[in-house]
């Protein structure tokens, strides 16, 4: 989900868009003004009838009450005319909302006395998960609706539907089950598309995907931790990475392996692994090249908290290209 930081930038968006829309309808109020100069004194006469009519009504005066209202149709529609003469409809005097449903508030309210968020809100919501995934391109091509099978047979096909129905389960029990995933195998073979297809049905559901590559998550880390970024962008970053609901992480192995990389992969993971949250890791790697270049206590993690998922078959990126 998103962090309050983002909350907070979206809900400021909403009090500068009600203060723009202030400043507009005040001003079209006044353009109406110059060229109606008879409605400032018709608008006074319609609320100065409705008062009297209340007060009559309050004080018994029954008759009298029903004399004042038979007057307000006759102003309301003296308003219209003038309106009109003017080049304007009554709906000109109605306050400016960017979004008419939530008043540009971000809430709605219901029925029953509850507030949702409106469609707005969820707009602007999904609007920052996608640019924060990484991955918004992507998504567009690599989902479950765009999974192929006709390049696949035998046992690599059979490898590939069994993935593709952990992937989906993985996505739909998400919020009530806490798992991690490993793709492993040849290139081409799936591992970055299904990792795809697991982040564009999370963020369809208001989660928070970070999608990196393991070459780009260790230079960051490196120019964070030997770099000189002030401790706010340090927290930030940390922040987003241990805390998103999702993070995927692409192509492990082909960053420059050294102690650096290892510890910090370790310190990913088993952090993530404490707040309970789940993490996707492809790679070409073996388990023998796991525990080789990362150490025992990474490949201990993996095997011990990760679901190992195989993919076999062509390259099929080459056949895409063929």
């Amino acid at each position: 989900m998103l962090t309050e930081d983002q909350y907070r930038q979206i809900i400021h968006s909403y009090d500068v868009t009600r203060e723009r829309n202030r400043i507009l309808t005040q001003e079209k109020r006044e353009q109406i003004d110059r060229k109606v100069p008879q409605l400032r004194e018709l608008e006074n006469a319609f609320t100065a009838a409705a008062i009297a009519a209340a007060r009559a009504e309050l004080a018994d005066q029954t008759a009298k009450a029903r004399q004042i209202r038979e007057q307000i149709p006759g102003i309301r529609e003296k308003i219209r005319e003038a309106l009109r003469q003017g080049g304007y409809g009554p709906e000109d005097l109605d306050p400016i909302y960017t979004c008419e449903e939530c008043r540009d508030t971000g809430y709605v309210q219901m029925p029953d006395g509850r507030k949702e968020k409106c469609r707005c809100l969820l707009n602007k919501e999904a609007e920052i998960l996608y640019d924060q995934c990484g991955i918004r391109e992507q998504i567009r091509e690599q989902n479950f609706e765009r999974i192929r099978y006709d390049h696949l047979k035998g046992e690599d096909l059979e490898h590939f539907r069994g993935a593709v129905d952990i992937c989906r389960d993985f996505a739909e029990t998400f919020d009530a089950s806490y798992k991690n995933l490993v793709f492993y195998g040849t290139v081409g073979t799936g591992k970055s598309f299904l990792s795809c297809c697991i982040a564009a049905e999370l963020l369809k559901t208001m989660h928070s995907v970070i999608y990196l590559s393991s070459q780009r998550l260790f230079d960051t880390l490196a120019d964070l931790s030997f770099g000189d970024p002030d401790r706010a962008e340090r927290f930030r970053y940390s922040s987003q990475l241990y805390g998103c609901d999702l993070l995927i992480l692409d192509d492990l192995g082909t960053e420059l392996p050294n102690s650096f990389v290892a510890s910090r992969l370790f310190e990913c993971m088993n952090e993530r692994d404490l707040r309970r949250k789940s993490t996707i890791i492809s790679t070409n790697l073996s388990l023998a090249d796991i525990r080789d270049r990362y150490s025992d206590r990474v490949l201990s993690r993996l095997t011990g908290g990760y679901t190992f998922i195989k993919l076999s078959g062509p390259d099929y990126r080459m056949i895409g290209r063929r």
